[in-house]
């Protein structure tokens, strides 16, 4: 097999099919959805997300991307984001309007405006100054900004299974005033911050030709050293975010 040279890789990039038309056209079909799949990898990002990203590996090998091909994923996120914030809604009592505008703030801000933020950001990242120097002999390679919104989803669905279902049925003890509510609110967010950063963290190290991929697990340290101040001063994340939205 011949070299094939740094210029013929850009080459390549360039003529690359565009993956957002057939990613957004999906969204309606739900028949080409794998709903199946998209409910393994939610269990196993909350349980073995390495093998999740494994199976990252094969995709590449199959569908030459990385990102994914099929919403599934975003849409199972979406609903799951939407039944769980009406849950709030409905625990606190709010009016039906508040609680429309509660639930389109959810997922248009905290979910897609900030994905798309981080996403973007990490993208600039990794692309900018994390990229090993290309070898000639080596088609140059670069991340899809699909793939870096991929690894944000896969990301904060572990964060959602803390932050908004376990944080929802323990929510009666911890909004109570106190120094072990508010211990019990820092370590629920200190494990959900931690675990979006590590499983963003293991997106990135799979990809051959990144480097010094470690940069994403520094945050993990910063929360670290934060979360005993917090404590000591009494701060409660769950009163204050809940606070945000609700009486």
């Amino acid at each position: 097999m011949l070299p094939t040279t740094a210029s013929k890789g850009r080459g390549a990039a360039r003529s690359a099919p565009p993956l957002f038309g057939p990613y957004l056209r999906r969204i309606v079909k739900w028949q080409q959805m794998d709903i199946e799949y998209t409910f393994w990898q939610m269990v196993h990002l909350c349980t073995s997300p390495k093998v999740v990203y494994q199976h990252t590996k094969y995709h590449k090998q199959t569908k030459n991307q990385w990102a994914r091909d099929d919403p599934a994923f975003v849409v199972i996120l979406i609903l799951f984001l939407v039944f769980a914030t009406s849950a709030y809604c409905a625990a606190y009592g709010e009016s039906p309007s508040h609680a429309a505008l509660t639930i389109t703030s959810v997922v248009l801000v905290h979910f897609l405006f900030a994905g798309i933020v981080l996403a973007t950001l990490c993208w600039f990242l990794t692309n900018s100054y994390l990229r090993e120097e290309p070898n000639s002999h080596v088609v140059e390679q670069r991340v899809e900004w699909l793939y870096a919104f991929d690894v944000h989803c896969n990301s904060f669905f572990p964060a959602f299974v803390i932050l908004y279902v376990l944080q929802y049925f323990l929510s009666p003890l911890l909004v109570a005033h106190g120094f072990f509510p508010a211990l019990l609110s820092n370590l629920l967010f200190v494990v959900a911050i931690s675990y979006y950063h590590y499983l963003n963290f293991l997106g990135y190290d799979v990809l051959p030709f990144l480097d010094r991929t470690t940069f994403f697990l520094y945050p993990i340290g910063l929360v670290i050293i934060l979360s005993p101040l917090m404590i000591l001063i009494g701060f409660n994340p769950t009163r204050y975010f809940l606070s945000l939205y609700f009486r």
